[in-house]
């Protein structure tokens, strides 16, 4: 199964490309392939990267046609992920004649190209009836053993648009061959970088100015480079680098499975978004007090539920147990805020209490300023690591409290590598925590990295969070006002927008 992966950005790949990526058994993958894409693999899948795509590359392309041959005769179903399309520079013919050889069906699904794709997030439009009919796609890396070029220079040079992979490096040679065949050295030129990506750049010129442009701005690959009067567009059309956190580095401490919700936000804002998960959720070490609590829920007058976290872990082990939501019967609940609402909505059971603003203290307060609570039985069903204070509060408020840990939060042994080298590379702009708990454990695992925090920005879910970096003498730059991940995100966008596209890290 040859599947392309997209230019860059992970939501860019196909329906069928991500279905099947759900089934595979194994999957060979290239450099270029957003690390994202791994995460619709099944969890027992395995993982090859075959590292193509740069000059570090370890693996021939002899070696990674035997591995597919290979898998493909264990009855595995085999994915080559491989980025933009597998046929466009991809040398994905190659492979699927080498599978055809070896006997092995196989099917195709084309992926967005890097180049209408980096052209697209740049702004530029490959055709456009004032500005280009025509376009061409041409490698600007060919063949080594070719004994000279197959490109007929004086064809391209009647092309309207024409698109380059791989040309950076070749850049000044692509631009003399194209000016001897006759185009214009006034003719728009544009080069853009990491296409699709929060990490993108795009540099503009013309033919004969390009090549010394990228050159000073640094370009490198993956690169491709756009020829043709439509790069003019750019200017109008720019629409990537006009969303409020292009150019920002944010870095996601929530556990590695709600991260992708905070992390997607962002990446929808324009942000490159490092997932650095600083909590594990467990199991209990033991479940017999969960149960023993669980088989009563009749008897409590209240249910008692603080985080979303909290919500899955009682519904996960009530299916595991043979219950379901009518173990509940009269028992209020009463959730800590919107996202713990919406979690218990989601299993079909709406929160009879959520105060207006989402911390312990205020669903204490809340429910002591509702009937009495004096010979009320409470379920408090939470973190094993929780504060006492909203326990101590609704004892002394006479109520009966039964606290039990439903989940764990384990600190994991070190920080994901991507978030290390940006940190220390200096190319973290944000860092957001949506807990007391992701602070504590982020600044014990960053303790030793050497990363200097001074110049990044840090943004906190709510107050208590906040008090909890300011207790390590830290001061947060934004307190989300709704204390909710939408909040959180709006507190940063706004910032953001009222700094400018100045006032930040370059």
């Amino acid at each position: 199964m040859l599947v392309g992966a997209g230019p860059g950005e992970a939501g860019l790949i196909t329906v069928a490309g991500a279905q099947w990526l759900s089934l595979a058994d194994t999957v060979v993958y290239d450099r270029l392939v957003n690390p994202a894409l791994l995460k619709l693999c099944r969890e027992d899948a395995e993982l090859i990267n075959v590292g193509k795509g740069g000059p570090e590359c370890s693996v021939t392309q002899e070696e990674v046609t035997r591995l597919l041959v290979e898998n493909c005769r264990k009855n595995r179903l085999v994915v080559r992920l491989k980025g933009g399309d597998p046929l466009i520079f991809g040398r994905g013919g190659e492979e699927a004649e080498a599978l055809e050889a070896a006997g092995i069906p196989f099917r195709i699904v084309p992926g967005v190209t890097a180049g209408a794709g980096a052209a697209a997030y740049a702004g530029i439009p490959l055709t456009d009836r004032r500005y280009a009919s025509t376009v061409a796609f041409v490698t600007g890396h060919e063949d080594a053993a070719k004994a000279a070029s197959s490109i007929n220079w004086p064809a391209l040079a009647g092309i309207d648009t024409v698109v380059f992979y791989m040309g950076v490096a070749n850049l000044p040679a692509i631009a003399e061959r194209l000016m001897g065949a006759g185009r214009p050295g006034t003719t728009p030129a544009a080069v853009v970088e990491r296409g699709t990506t929060a990490r993108q750049r795009t540099v503009v010129g013309t033919l004969a100015t390009l090549a010394g442009d990228a050159a000073k701005a640094g370009i490198r690959p993956p690169a491709l480079v756009i020829v043709g009067g439509v790069v003019l567009l750019r200017e109008r059309l720019a629409w990537f680098d006009r969303l409020p956190l292009f150019g920002r580095t944010v870095l996601v401490t929530r556990t590695r499975r709600q991260a992708s919700e905070l992390a997607a936000r962002f990446g929808e804002m324009g942000a490159e978004v490092i997932e650095a998960p600083t909590i594990s959720v467990q199991p209990p070490e033991s479940f017999e007090p969960v149960d023993a609590a669980l088989r009563g829920l009749k008897e409590f007058d209240w249910l008692v539920l603080t985080s979303p976290n909290g919500v899955d872990a009682v519904f996960e082990r009530m299916r595991a147990i043979g219950l379901d939501a009518r173990a509940l019967g009269a028992v209020r609940v009463a959730a800590v805020g919107p996202a713990t609402a919406a979690a218990l909505d989601r299993r079909s059971v709406r929160a009879d209490l959520v105060p207006q603003e989402a911390t312990t203290e205020a669903l204490g307060r809340a429910l002591l300023a509702g009937e009495s609570l004096g010979r009320k039985r409470v379920l408090l069903a939470r973190a094993d690591l929780a504060t006492p204070q909203l326990a101590d509060a609704l004892t002394k408020a006479g109520a009966a409290v039964e606290e039990v840990a439903v989940y764990r939060t384990v600190r994991p042994p070190a920080l994901a590598p991507e978030a290390i080298e940006a940190l220390r590379g200096g190319r973290v702009d944000w860092i957001t925590f949506t807990s007391s708990s992701t602070v504590e454990n982020f600044l014990a695992l960053t303790a030793g990295l050497g990363a200097d925090l001074e110049e990044v920005r840090l943004g906190t879910i709510g107050p208590v969070t906040a008090a909890t970096l300011e207790s390590h003498g830290l001061t947060p730059t934004v307190v989300a006002a709704t204390h909710t991940i939408e909040g959180l995100v709006d507190a940063v966008v706004s910032y953001e927008m009222k700094v400018g596209p100045r006032g930040g890290r370059t």
